[in-house]
């Protein structure tokens, strides 16, 4: 048994054009975008670009932005390419599969929770911190123990300070919810996921014209902040260390790549979802981080969870708060929406070919959803979410994005060198060019990144190597045919 063997591109067709068996397809190229919006606009532009700003790059986290998208455009080229050969659920670790071989695929694919279930989290720590504050507002306070992880500070814009709870109830509670929907059926999911998006789109268009005429241009100056000495902090270094954080901000267009098997048109609607996607958001982050930072000196934003509702107050439409904070939650949900739903699609696919239990790929006999699994990353996704501090989670899910990018890059051009005449109804432009700029921007997006996080990816992967030979490599449907 050969753990670099590869899967044969045929019998990745042939389960594609199985799917009425299994997955039902029900998602148009308009849904597959509102997917990638959904999934993109979140956590990363309402969070995490303040985090940005006051810790790396000030003003110029606008630039942050940029290097950050023009990685994943690189990367996002490559999806596109193999979401239109390949156009069965499972992302990049489908494409690993059919490229370099087996153990690759396993590596991939165990890193990829570290993007959709971990990226969940993160996002439910987030979601739970904004419905803290809607709650204030309207005098509600919910105990301090069942409100943050014990390893966390949390800080309420009333000067509550809070030095750590029990558990994040508040994040579980979303998960929980959102993963029984999930299990309702894609369709549902999709319509409501639609709606989501509409107003959040709406909301960061309203929060970049409303707030454009208050902006103080001495926010501004200086544009980047000198360095103070450390590599990341401020300077060209910190708009790096930026890309590297506010890359969370971006994470999602792929994501559009795990509903293949449910795309009416994935041919056809992949490349659209994948790129239309990161094209509308790229837009939007970077008039959202300008107008921000403008209304805000940037240092201000040093530890601060809800940047957008921070900055939203300095242009005087008090009775527009609270409608910003519901409709950032409404985006949140959103978020989590899809990558849970990316998540169970991941392991269903690992799952159909013998790389994890049988229960990972259970279909609904009446929804036609992987129920089993979305219960597994219920539970799983809430004890994250419920425990650990959100800076933690965002390092560990970007590390494992950028991962899966680089993985996806190389990919490309392996099957162009194996497979040069496989039909390709997207075909990425100027290879090995743009594969190459890919791989070189997402490891120095990585390199900028906090060495514990490098640290926690070595500890995830091994652990992910012992289970591959453990019961990976012995229950594998490619290696073990006459099974």
């Amino acid at each position: 048994m050969s753990i670099w063997k590869t899967k044969p591109l045929s019998v990745l067709l042939d389960e594609a054009s199985e799917s009425e068996k299994g997955l039902k397809r029900t998602l148009s190229s308009r849904s597959l975008v509102a997917l990638g919006v959904g999934a993109i606009i979140g956590a990363g532009l309402f969070s995490l670009t303040g985090i940005a700003a006051a810790e790396h790059a000030g003003p110029a986290v606008t630039l942050s932005f940029i290097l950050a998208a023009v990685g994943c455009a690189f990367a996002g080229l490559c999806y596109a390419e193999f979401a239109s050969m390949i156009p069965v659920a499972g992302s990049a670790y489908t494409y690993s599969y059919a490229t370099m071989g087996e153990f690759m695929a396993w590596i991939i694919g165990w890193d990829l929770v570290l993007e959709y279930a971990l990226g969940a989290a993160t996002v439910g720590v987030s979601w739970s911190r904004y419905l803290l504050e809607l709650l204030n507002k309207y005098g509600i306070h919910l105990p301090h123990e069942f409100i943050c992880s014990p390893w966390e500070t949390l800080k309420l814009s009333d000067g509550t300070v809070i030095e750590g709870g029990i558990v994040n109830l508040p994040a579980i509670f979303i998960v929980s919810m959102l993963s029984l929907l999930l299990i309702r059926g894609t369709k549902e999911s999709a319509s409501l996921n639609n709606f989501l998006v509409v107003v959040k789109v709406a909301v960061v268009i309203v929060f970049i014209v409303l707030g454009w005429k208050f902006i103080d241009t001495s926010n501004y100056t200086p544009y980047i902040p000198a360095n103070t000495g450390v590599f990341g902090e401020f300077g060209w270094s910190g708009i790096a260390a930026g890309a590297g954080t506010v890359f969370f901000a971006f994470i999602g267009f792929d994501a559009v790549s795990t509903a293949a098997q449910e795309a009416k048109n994935p041919q056809k609607g992949m490349p659209i979802g994948i790129l239309g996607s990161l094209i509308i958001c790229t837009l939007l982050y970077v008039f959202f981080a300008h107008v921000m930072t403008g209304l805000v000196n940037y240092k201000e934003f040093a530890g601060d969870a809800k940047p957008a509702a921070t900055a939203f107050a300095k242009t005087g439409y008090d009775f527009l708060q609270t409608g910003l904070i519901v409709a950032i939650l409404a985006g949140y949900t959103s978020v989590m929406l899809v990558m849970l739903m990316g998540q169970s699609r991941v392991f269903y696919t690992m799952s159909k070919d013998g790389l994890l239990p049988p229960f990972f790929s259970s279909i609904h006999s009446k929804f036609r959803t992987p129920w089993k699994t979305n219960l597994f990353f219920l539970v799983f996704v809430s004890l994250f979410a419920g425990l650990v501090p959100v800076s933690d989670l965002g390092h560990m899910v970007s590390i494992g994005t950028l991962l899966a990018f680089v993985l996806v890059c190389i990919g490309v051009m392996v099957m162009r060198k194996k497979m040069p005449n496989a039909p390709r109804s997207f075909r990425t432009p100027l290879v090995p060019f743009v594969p190459i700029a890919g791989i070189i921007i997402c490891l120095a997006l990585m390199y900028s990144l906090p060495n514990e996080s490098w640290l926690r990816l070595v500890v995830w992967m091994a652990l992910g190597v012992v289970i591959y030979f453990v019961y990976g490599k012995k229950n594998s449907k490619l290696n073990n045919p006459q099974e």
